[in-house]
């Protein structure tokens, strides 16, 4: 065979991260069927020849996981030789940011099961799917100093310290309190609530909520925000 011999076989994965318990978190598969049976994986499959690839991946997530009607972003191209080993496959991935509550996992098609897994603990998956999930915690590390993104994870109302939370999970770092609090409030998103926290076993904290107008400015020209 000619090293230059067409490649026809293309597939999709989704890495989708969700934010729940004060952790970030992906989304899983286990394979129900085939060479990778009983292992888990990113949600992926094969490319119809009769859609495109948007199309394929929103067709696939929904199969396999139930989730519909997300935004989802093309992350990039993986076609290492030996990446898949039945044949060459060069998969293209995709990549979301979900509230995980606001979702019923229902596996379907090739999954046997679909579950949320804590990022620093995630079961062994297969093929290079490590290798993409790191591709897509280090566009999303740097997709959160530029845009305003993860901010629709927090409730309406929401604490300073929440909002830290948030972007701890999404850097995966810890970050000093003092320093956060100045450049977050830097961004003039905030709008201070007449309520403060209830129910609370400590002092109660002051409540915000975000100016939609400067959100929506962020979102579309972006900002930087170094930590």
């Amino acid at each position: 065979m000619s090293d230059h011999a067409i490649i026809g076989t293309v597939s999709i994965d989704c890495v989708i991260f969700g934010f729940r318990d004060d952790q970030l978190q992906l989304l899983l598969v286990k394979h129900a069927d085939g060479i990778g049976k009983g292992n888990w994986g990113l949600p992926g499959g094969w490319i119809w020849e009769s859609e495109g690839l948007d199309d394929a991946a929103y067709r696939i997530l929904k199969e396999l996981t139930g989730i519909r009607e997300i935004f989802l972003e093309q992350l990039g191209a993986f076609g290492d030789v030996d990446r898949y080993p039945a044949r060459r496959v060069i998969t293209v991935a995709y990549f979301a940011l979900v509230n995980p509550q606001e979702y019923e996992l229902i596996p379907g098609f090739t999954a046997a099961e679909a579950s949320w897994f804590p990022i620093d603990q995630l079961p062994g998956v297969l093929y290079d799917h490590s290798k993409i999930i790191n591709a897509a915690k280090e566009h999303l590390r740097q997709k959160v100093r530029h845009e305003p993104i993860g901010f629709n994870l927090l409730p309406e109302e929401f604490t300073l310290l929440d909002i830290q939370k948030l972007y701890e999970a999404l850097l995966q770092t810890q970050l000093d309190k003092s320093n956060f609090r100045r450049k977050i409030k830097r961004m003039n998103l905030l709008v201070k609530s007449e309520k403060k926290q209830s129910d609370v076993p400590h002092r109660a904290a002051q409540l915000y909520s975000f100016d939609r107008t400067i959100y929506e400015n962020h979102r579309k020209n972006g900002f930087s925000f170094m930590l």
